[in-house]
């Protein structure tokens, strides 16, 4: 989904997911086509959020499948599940489903992501860059953390990243952080033309320094403990504004940021909500493995972006 960029924001900053989910409870559900259903991680999840009155689900995939495993839920409501038609992908019937205003957004299921995203880069793109934010909640950090590229750009050039970094800003400022801090990160602080990603970070700071990239504060080179800890940036005389304060990490490539996104995870006892910007409908996208509160809030995610489109 391509989120423009308001010019004030008047609302008080998101720093729990609690927030998200509290701020779209009363509003109607969105109606979620989910790619690839037939896995019971996946239908816990979204039994969850249908409880929560965030979704109304459309489960693609085996029929009988889905059913006998959705009706093992304590008062399951009644769910509309679908099979693709003859020689239709389940992705494709997803999207099929969206283009003809039977679905609002797409769900990941069981399915891997390049195989959901292939129909979504043929029929939903519109004039933004497609990309992956992951919204991390840390127990230890205070606010909340963006994550970006984790999922989709797997080597991405500087356009690129500069594509990257505005479809974050964008999500960022619609949960209430007016100018937010961008880390761009590599793995030393300094500017290495042997380390091709301290190059790109110094030019993407520049570009924020000349409005190239709106509405940010943007830093780079900058190590992880640099942009998350201000007094590692002192320890070695950084001056950052961007550093103890980060809102964003931008990771060098597709690589490091999912080490980075998991590492948070399954180390720092993170909680992740995944989602894609840039096509025409936001799409929920978690990890397969992830547990059923990061799909809750996902989905609560996308429906606060739907609400704002």
């Amino acid at each position: 989904m391509e989120l423009s960029h308001p010019e004030t924001i008047i609302m008080k900053p998101f720093t729990h997911f609690d927030d998200i989910l509290q701020a779209v409870e009363s509003l109607p559900p969105i109606s979620v086509a989910v790619v690839d259903a037939e896995e019971h991680h996946v239908l816990e999840g979204v039994f969850d959020a249908t409880q929560a009155g965030l979704i109304t689900p459309i489960l693609i995939g085996h029929q009988e499948t889905i059913r006998q495993q959705w009706n093992e839920f304590p008062s399951a409501p009644a769910a509309t599940i679908m099979s693709p038609v003859s020689g239709e992908s389940a992705a494709e019937c997803g999207v099929r489903l969206v283009l003809e205003n039977q679905a609002q957004t797409l769900m990941k299921g069981w399915i891997h992501t390049d195989e959901l995203l292939h129909p979504v880069l043929t029929h939903l793109r519109t004039g933004s860059r497609v990309s992956h934010v992951f919204l991390v909640e840390l127990a230890s950090y205070h606010k909340l953390l963006f994550v970006t590229d984790a999922a989709i750009n797997i080597m991405p050039n500087l356009l690129t990243k500069a594509a990257i970094v505005n479809n974050a800003v964008s999500l960022a400022r619609l949960l209430g952080r007016d100018a937010p801090k961008v880390a761009a990160l590599s793995s030393v602080e300094e500017v290495k033309p042997a380390i091709p990603s301290t190059i790109d970070a110094a030019c993407l700071s520049k570009m924020g320094q000349r409005g190239q990239i709106p509405y940010a504060i943007i830093d780079g080179p900058l190590a992880f403990d640099n942009a998350i800890s201000l007094e590692a940036a002192q320890t070695k005389n950084i001056d950052s504004p961007v550093s103890g304060d980060v809102d964003i990490l931008l990771v060098p490539d597709l690589d490091a940021g999912n080490i980075l996104a998991k590492d948070l995870e399954y180390l720092a006892h993170a909680t992740l909500a995944g989602i894609v910007l840039g096509a025409k409908v936001p799409i929920i996208l978690p990890s397969r493995s992830d547990p059923p509160r990061s799909r809750l809030v996902s989905a609560a995610l996308a429906k606060l972006m739907l609400q704002k489109q």
